[in-house]
């Protein structure tokens, strides 16, 4: 019973680790851009919450839907003014300007927060669990991972069942032709990119619930969010899903045999799956 708890942790951690991954997953997919700054956005929005929290005594979960807009509107900017400047075949632009961006967060943070960690209360949510015969699931674990299910099932009715949608795969797949129909690709970009602050909100509001959180730990959410999305696949929401389960799973079974392997065997669980699969378990972009 204790390996079974052991991978229901590991899947309900694997929900924190896809939320995390989501946004990324949408913006490679559709502008095929590596986005170096996405760890410490999840983290900026993560401080705008707990300052929402604080200034304003909201309950977290209204703070996080008070920095929702908030957010898009400074993803829409980011990639409307500054990052749609670097889209080409050279992907170099793009990683030297969201590395850049990581660099000038980071520090902005350290001023105007100090590198205290932090942490945003949810009250009696934090010690609240539900009790399924012998497992004990964390309230705050579980609704994590129902959220993430909730905010991939959002993504593929938006990527796929919607007009802005169309325009995202028209413009993903050739953004000139898509051009010559009325669509213009910087705007849909700016949308997309947008909506995966959205979603970096979300995983802002778990992370900052459910553990300490410091101007620094970017970096580290940031790989997190790389290898569950190229363990699903590039681009597909549902792999994304996938990829943060098996990093969730393998981190819970590693730290069960011995605390110091947390880490260790989540990385290895993401080798593992690219000498079986290179392109991923799920891939849905193409060359």
């Amino acid at each position: 019973m204790s390996w079974l708890d052991t991978i229901i942790q590991g899947i309900l951690l694997g929900g924190l680790y896809a939320l995390f991954a989501a946004g990324l997953s949408l913006v490679f997919g559709i502008m095929r851009l590596v986005n170096l700054a996405h760890g410490d956005l999840i983290v900026l929005a993560a401080f705008l919450v707990l300052l929402l929290v604080s200034a304003l005594g909201l309950n977290p979960f209204a703070a996080a839907a008070v920095a929702l807009p908030v957010m898009f509107a400074l993803g829409w900017a980011l990639q409307f003014l500054v990052l749609n400047r670097t889209l080409g075949n050279d992907i170099l632009p793009p990683l030297l300007v969201t590395f850049g961006l990581s660099v000038v967060i980071q520090n902005g943070l350290l001023e105007g927060f100090s590198a205290d960690s932090r942490r945003i209360s949810v009250g009696a949510l934090e010690t609240a669990s539900l009790k399924i015969g012998p497992v004990s699931i964390g309230a705050m674990p579980l609704l994590t991972f129902l959220s993430a299910v909730g905010v991939i099932v959002a993504l593929n009715l938006v990527f796929y069942r919607t007009p802005l949608g169309r325009a995202f795969r028209a413009t993903s797949d050739d953004s000139a032709t898509a051009g010559l129909m009325g669509i213009r690709a910087e705007r849909i970009f700016a949308t997309a990119t947008g909506l995966a602050m959205m979603v970096v909100t979300i995983a802002a509001l778990y992370l900052g619930t459910r553990a300490n959180f410091d101007p620094t730990m970017g970096p580290a959410r940031l790989i997190y969010a790389f290898e569950a999305v190229i363990i699903g696949g590039l681009g597909s929401f549902w792999g994304t899903l996938a990829g943060g389960i098996i990093i969730g799973v393998a981190q819970t079974v590693g730290a069960a045999i011995n605390p110091e392997w947390q880490i260790l065997a989540g990385h290895i669980a993401f080798l593992l799956v690219l000498v079986v699969r290179p392109r991923g378990l799920f891939p849905r972009a193409v060359d």
